[in-house]
C-alpha cells in the first residue's frame, strides 16, 4: 500500500498557503483580471508572512527549491521542492496570476536554487528572481540563446532581447540566460543575476494577455549591461561534453513546479463545477458506474481521474528531486499531464456549466483563460512530450527531433 498522506510539516504549510488562498487571493481575483498590470498590494501582507516562516524554517521560498531538507541520512526526505509543490497547488486553487505575483517566489529562484554555489546562495537567498530565457528568435528551443555575456575585467557586459519575462517589471532580480562563447553551441550559455538597478537593463513594454492578468509579462533589453562577474551562476567554465545540463536542470525543478500550478487551477475548476452540477440536479456517484449516470457526471468522473493522475505525477517529480534522484523524465511528464489536464478540465467546466461558465458571476471562464499558458511556459505540451520520448527511447536530442 502506498501511503500519501501529508507528513504534518507539509500539511501544516498547506493549511497555511490554502487560507492564504481563500482569504486574500479569491476575493480579489476577479479584480486583478480586470485591472490588468496593477500591482497588486494585497500580496505584500502574504509576502511579509512567507518570509517570516522561511526565516524561522516553517516555510519554503522558491529560493529553497532543490536545497532544503535535503536528506543526510539514508531515507526519504519531503524538503523544499515538496513544500513548494504544496503550496503552489493552494495558491494556485485561489489564482495563478497572484500566485505568479507573490513577491521573492519567482520562477528565477528556481534557478538560483538549481546551480548557484553556497556564497552566491547567501547573496541571492532571499531576492526576488524573475526568469528570463525566451528571445524574439525562439521560443522552445533554449539552445538558441543569442543574448551574449562578455568578460570585461571583473564584469560581464550582456548584450540582447528578452521576451514574455513573467514579473520581469515588478521582481528585483533577473535570472538571465546568455552564451559566454557563441563559437561553442548551446554548452557555453549561463545564467546570470542581474539586479533590476543594473546599468544598461531596461523594461521595454508590459504583454497584454489572454489570462493570468494580476502578473507582469515584460519585454528586457540589455544593452551594454555590466554586473559584476560572480553572478554568474554556477561555473564559468564551458564544458562542451556535458553541454548546457547546469542551467537545463534548473527546468526538473520548476516543471513540476508549473505543473502544480495547474493542479491547483483543476482542482479549482472541478469543485466549482461539481456545485454547478449539483444546483442543476446532477449528483456524482463512486459507487455506480459512469455509463449508468448522467452524461455530465461521467464525464466530470473522467476529468477527476486525469486530475488525481497529474497530482500524482507532480508528487513523485518534485520527490525526486528532494531526493537528489535524476527527475527529467518525471519533470516532463508531470508538466505535460498537468498542462494538458488543466485546460482541458477548465475548458469542459465553462462547457458544462453552459450560459453560467460563459458568464464573469462564477470564476470559471478565469480559470479557462489562465490554465492556457500552463501548458505552454517552462516548455510547451510538444517540447515535454518529445522530452519524454528522449528519454523512454534512450534518443539524443540530434536523434530525435
Amino acid at each position: 500500500m502506498i501511503n500519501l498522506e501529508l507528513p504534518k510539516k507539509l500539511k501544516a504549510s498547506a493549511n497555511q498557503a490554502h487560507q492564504v488562498a481563500a482569504q486574500i487571493m479569491r476575493p480579489i481575483s476577479r479584480k486583478y483580471d480586470l485591472a490588468e498590470h496593477a500591482y497588486p498590494k494585497e500580496l505584500d501582507t502574504m509576502a511579509a508572512m512567507v518570509e517570516g516562516l522561511n526565516d524561522s524554517g516553517a516555510g519554503a521560498s522558491g529560493a529553497a527549491l532543490g536545497r532544503g531538507d535535503a536528506p543526510s541520512v539514508i531515507g526519504n526526505a519531503n524538503g523544499g521542492n515538496m513544500s513548494s509543490l504544496m503550496n503552489v497547488i493552494e495558491t494556485c486553487w485561489g489564482d495563478v496570476g497572484l500566485t505568479l505575483s507573490i513577491p521573492y517566489q519567482g520562477l528565477g529562484n528556481s534557478a538560483i536554487a538549481a546551480v548557484a554555489t553556497d556564497e552566491q546562495l547567501e547573496r541571492f537567498g532571499k531576492v526576488w528572481a524573475s526568469m528570463a530565457i525566451t528571445e524574439p528568435s525562439f521560443g522552445s528551443d533554449s539552445a538558441a540563446v543569442t543574448t551574449t555575456a562578455v568578460l570585461d575585467g571583473d564584469e560581464y557586459v550582456l548584450n540582447g532581447e528578452k521576451i514574455f519575462v513573467t514579473a520581469g517589471e515588478r521582481s528585483s532580480h533577473i535570472v538571465v540566460w546568455a552564451s559566454v562563447d557563441k563559437s561553442k553551441g548551446r554548452a557555453a550559455i549561463k545564467s546570470f543575476v542581474v539586479p533590476r538597478d543594473a546599468p544598461g537593463l531596461s523594461v521595454a513594454r508590459l504583454e497584454h494577455k489572454l489570462g493570468i492578468k494580476a502578473s507582469d509579462t515584460a519585454v528586457l533589453l540589455l544593452q551594454d549591461c555590466r554586473i559584476p562577474k560572480d553572478n554568474l551562476l554556477g561555473t564559468p567554465e564551458v564544458n562542451v561534453e556535458k553541454g548546457f545540463a547546469g542551467v537545463m536542470q534548473t527546468f526538473d525543478n520548476t516543471r513540476p513546479i508549473v505543473a502544480g500550478m495547474a493542479v491547483g487551477l483543476g482542482r479549482a475548476a472541478l469543485e466549482e463545477l461539481r456545485t454547478v452540477l449539483s444546483d442543476a440536479g446532477v449528483e456524482v456517484s463512486y459507487d455506480t458506474p459512469a455509463y449508468n449516470q448522467h452524461a455530465a457526471a461521467a464525464e466530470f468522473l473522467q476529468l477527476e481521474a486525469d486530475w488525481e493522475a497529474s497530482y500524482l505525477l507532480s508528487l513523485r517529480a518534485a520527490w525526486m528531486a528532494d531526493n537528489k534522484k535524476p527527475n527529467s523524465l518525471e519533470a516532463s511528464m508531470s508538466k505535460a499531464k498537468a498542462g494538458r489536464t488543466g485546460t482541458a478540465v477548465s475548458l469542459k467546466a465553462v462547457e458544462l456549466a453552459g450560459t453560467l461558465g460563459y458568464s464573469q458571476r462564477p470564476l470559471l471562464e478565469k480559470w479557462a483563460r489562465d490554465s492556457k499558458i500552463l501548458d505552454i511556459f517552462e516548455g510547451t505540451q510538444q517540447i515535454q512530450q518529445l522530452i519524454v520520448a528522449r528519454r523512454i527511447l534512450g534518443k539524443s536530442s540530434s536523434e530525435l527531433k
